[in-house]
C-alpha cells in the first residue's frame, strides 16, 4: 500500500508543475477566443480559477488522497472536461478549438496511454456540448490575428514541457532497469557475482579461449568448517567472514579475473589467459591473505581456505566438464587436510 502510495505521490508531483505551465498559457488561448463573445462574468472567474488556482487545487487533492494516482487521473478528467467547455463555449473556434484540445489530448496520451486518451476524449465531448449550450455562441467563428498570436505559447511551450517530463521518465526507467539488472546478477551479500550470472559468464569465457587458443584456469573456493564457524560464533560471524573472503578476492585478484559466489560458503573465479601454474600461485596468496585475517574481537577464530583449480582442455567438450575439473581438485584439497591448494591433473 504504501508503496502504491508512493508512485501515486510521484505521478501527482510530476504532473503539477506541466498543469501549471499549461493552463498558465491557456489562460491567453481561452481568453483571447472568449473575448469577442458575450458571456457572464462568472464564467471570466471560472477562467482565472482554472488557469491559476485550479493546478495547486489539483495537487493538493492528489497528495493528500488515500490513492493520489487514481486521484491524479481523476484531475485530468477534469482536465478534459474543461477543454471541452472552453472549446464549446467559444462556438469551436478552430485554431483556439483545436490548441486546447489537442494539447490536452496530448497530455493525456503521454500519462495514461489510449485508455485515459479515450476517456478525456469522451469527457472533452461532454465539456463541449455542455459549454455549447450553455452559450449557443455563433460555430466556427474566423480567428482573427490576436487569438493566433494567443495559441502560439501554448503550442510551442507547452510540448516542450510534456517533452521534458517525458525525458525524465524515460531516464528514470532507465536507471531503474540498470538497478535491476544489477540485482539480478548480484549476490546481495558479497557484492560479487552471482551463481547464474558467474555460470554464464563461464560457458562465455569457454568458448573465448577456445576462440583465442589460450589456457584459462578457473577455480573453486571453500572457507574451512564454515558449518562450525557458524555453530560456534553464530550466523552474524558466518556472513562477516563470507564479506571477507570476497574483499579478499576483491583485493588479491586481477582486473581481468571473474570472481563470484557460487553458493553457500564456496566461491568461484575465473582466470583468463592464466596458466595453471600462475592461477595457482594467484589463489595460493589468496589464500594467505584470508588465513592471515584476525577478528578483533574473536581471537580464537581461524579462518582457511580450500582451493581447487583446473584449466581448459582440448578434452573438455563444454564448461561444466572444466568446471567438474575445478571441483575435483577442491575435493582434493579437502581430503587432504584442507587449508591447502591443489591443481587438477590433465587427463592423458
Amino acid at each position: 500500500m504504501n508503496n502504491k502510495f508512493g508512485r501515486g505521490l510521484s505521478f501527482a508531483r510530476r504532473m503539477y508543475v506541466p498543469r501549471i505551465v499549461g493552463l498558465g498559457i491557456c489562460f491567453f488561448c481561452v481568453a483571447a477566443a472568449l473575448y469577442p463573445i458575450t458571456i457572464p462574468g462568472w464564467v471570466w472567474a471560472v477562467v482565472i480559477f482554472y488557469s491559476y488556482v485550479w493546478p495547486h487545487v489539483a495537487f493538493q487533492l492528489a497528495s493528500r488522497s488515500k490513492n493520489p494516482y487514481r486521484a491524479e487521473r481523476r484531475n485530468l478528467i477534469y482536465d478534459s472536461a474543461f477543454s471541452g467547455f472552453w472549446a464549446g463555449s467559444m462556438g469551436l473556434n478552430v485554431l483556439p478549438s483545436v490548441t486546447v484540445l489537442s494539447m490536452m489530448a496530448m497530455n493525456n496520451v503521454a500519462s495514461g496511454g489510449p485508455r485515459l486518451f479515450f476517456t478525456g476524449g469522451l469527457a472533452q465531448l461532454a465539456g463541449a456540448l455542455l459549454g455549447y449550450f450553455l452559450f449557443l455562441p455563433a460555430l466556427f467563428p474566423s480567428t482573427t490575428e490576436v487569438q493566433v498570436l494567443a495559441c502560439v505559447p501554448m503550442l510551442v511551450v507547452y510540448p516542450l514541457a510534456i517533452g521534458l517530463v517525458c525525458y525524465r521518465v524515460a531516464v528514470k526507467l532507465s536507471q531503474h532497469k540498470k538497478e535491476l539488472q544489477k540485482l539480478s546478477t548480484t549476490d546481495s551479500l558479497t557484492g560479487l557475482m552471482n551463481h547464474g550470472a558467474w555460470k554464464h559468464r563461464l560457458e562465455q569465457e569457454f568458448r573465448q579461449s577456445r576462440v583465442l587458443n589460450e589456457q584459462y584456469s578457473v577455480a573453486l573456493i571453500d572457507v574451512d568448517h564454515f558449518k562450525s564457524i557458524n555453530d560456534s560464533f553464530g550466523h552474524l560471524v558466518g556472513d562477516v567472514v563470507l564479506k571477507q573472503l570476497s574483499n579478499a578476492l576483491t583485493s588479491t585478484l586481477r582486473v581481468t579475473d571473474v570472481s563470484g559466489r557460487y553458493g553457500g560458503d564456496e566461491f568461484c573465479v575465473i582466470l583468463p589467459s592464466t596458466t595453471l601454474t600462475q592461477a595457482g600461485e594467484i589463489l595460493e596468496r589468496l589464500r594467505r591473505t584470508f588465513s592471515e585475517h584476525q577478528h578483533s574481537h574473536l581471537p580464537n577464530l581461524q579462518l582457511s581456505l580450500s582451493i581447487g583449480i583446473a584449466a581448459n582442455g582440448e578434452h573438455q567438450t563444454d564448461a561444466d566438464e572444466w568446471l567438474h575439473e575445478a571441483d575435483m581438485a577442491l575435493y582434493l584439497a579437502k581430503t587432504a587436510g584442507r587449508n591447502r591448494v591443489c591443481l587438477a591433473t590433465t587427463p592423458q
